[in-house]
């Protein structure tokens, strides 16, 4: 297994830099059969039933890039793992500008030292605040942690406030949106209410370290950073409900699958759950949980599209990215989607 196998060429005008409006109306490509279909997201209720079970992800993205100064030199910081109620881990850069026991300068009542260095410029930060004060002042002084494909020159805008958060945020912590729920909005909602197709939350809190590269040659040497999930006994009862019916298990994003995966690797089955999960899902890994999968177009040589590899086949997800790519989809976050079932598993 090489990296070099999870490559594609992606053009910049494929690239999404606003998301399209409303919501359901991006495209969603049917990628179950070997005819690809397009489709839109208003049609996902239409390939569901009752007997189905849609799991979706409501962690709640913060204001988590913060700038800063330590001395005359400015910093930016990207928080991406919590470590207690005033420490985070971060990203820092210019990285080389913060050594051990530095003050960075955030606003006049807001500043962290720095208490221990890492690699890939992080850092981690111990704040003069913690618990809801850190989280108010995150609020005041931070902004949406975008990734590195969306620009925004001047700043992110106002409308990323909302555009980046999903219908079902509800538990702050995440870093990272869970993108693949972006596009669910009130129209999509009452169409899956109308074929009575039930929906269930867990909560993953999505980690910037999603967005770091994959720098070995073979994959499977890649370190994962950790993030936290919860399954609640709520949702676990209704995913054995469904399982025991011969239902669907329909996961809204990478981040849902994962969190399900963790649960079934750690226990063999689906149950309450609470942990730090560093799950990395490479092909040949056997799926336990879930059978389908909505997730939208990921980056080349990422951990997310080794998943949707994985997840569906490697021939199935090329083919069906040449078609998104030659019929005028939008990648990443602020993209399309596509619809696929868990392949087969091989005797």
């Amino acid at each position: 297994m090489k990296l070099d196998d999870f490559d594609y060429q992606l053009p910049a005008k494929a690239i999404a830099h606003k998301p399209v409006s409303p919501r359901h109306q991006a495209k969603l490509l049917d990628m179950r059969q070997q005819n690809m279909q397009d489709k839109h997201i208003i049609d996902l209720p239409l390939y569901l039933n009752s007997n189905d079970l849609i799991i979706v992800n409501n962690t709640k993205v913060i204001p988590a890039r913060l700038k800063g100064k330590r001395g005359e030199a400015g910093i930016s910081v990207t928080l991406h793992q919590q470590i207690s109620s005033d420490q985070w881990r971060a990203f820092a850069k210019p990285a080389k500008k913060l050594r051990l026991n530095d003050m960075v300068i955030f606003a006049p009542d807001f500043a962290a030292r720095v208490t221990a260095i890492g690699d890939d410029g992080q850092r981690e930060l111990q704040f003069n605040c913690s618990g809801g004060d850190l989280v108010m002042a995150l609020h005041t002084y931070g902004t949406m942690p975008l990734p590195p494909y969306i620009p925004r020159p001047d700043g992110v805008d106002a409308d990323d406030k909302h555009d980046y958060q999903t219908l079902f945020a509800r538990h702050e912590g995440a870093v990272a949106a869970p993108t693949a729920g972006l596009h669910f909005d009130e129209t999509l909602m009452d169409a899956l209410a109308a074929r009575h197709i039930p929906i269930k939350e867990v909560t993953l809190h999505v980690g910037a370290g999603t967005f770091l590269p994959v720098k070995a040659d073979d994959p499977r040497h890649h370190i994962m950073h950790s993030e936290w999930g919860e399954i609640s006994a709520e949702t676990a009862a209704a995913i054995n409900s469904c399982r025991h019916r011969g239902g669907r298990i329909v996961a809204i994003g990478t981040t849902s699958l994962r969190l399900l995966e963790s649960c079934w690797r750690d226990h063999g089955d689906i149950r309450p759950y609470q942990a730090e999960t560093d799950l990395f899902i490479l092909p040949g890994y056997q799926f336990g949980v879930v059978d389908m999968l909505m997730t939208n177009f990921h980056l080349p040589r990422s951990t997310l599209l080794m998943l949707v590899f994985a997840f569906a086949g490697e021939d199935r997800v090329r083919h069906g990215y040449q078609h998104a790519l030659s019929h005028g989809y939008r990648f990443f976050s602020y993209g399309d989607a596509c619809l696929m079932e868990r392949q087969h598993d091989k005797s």
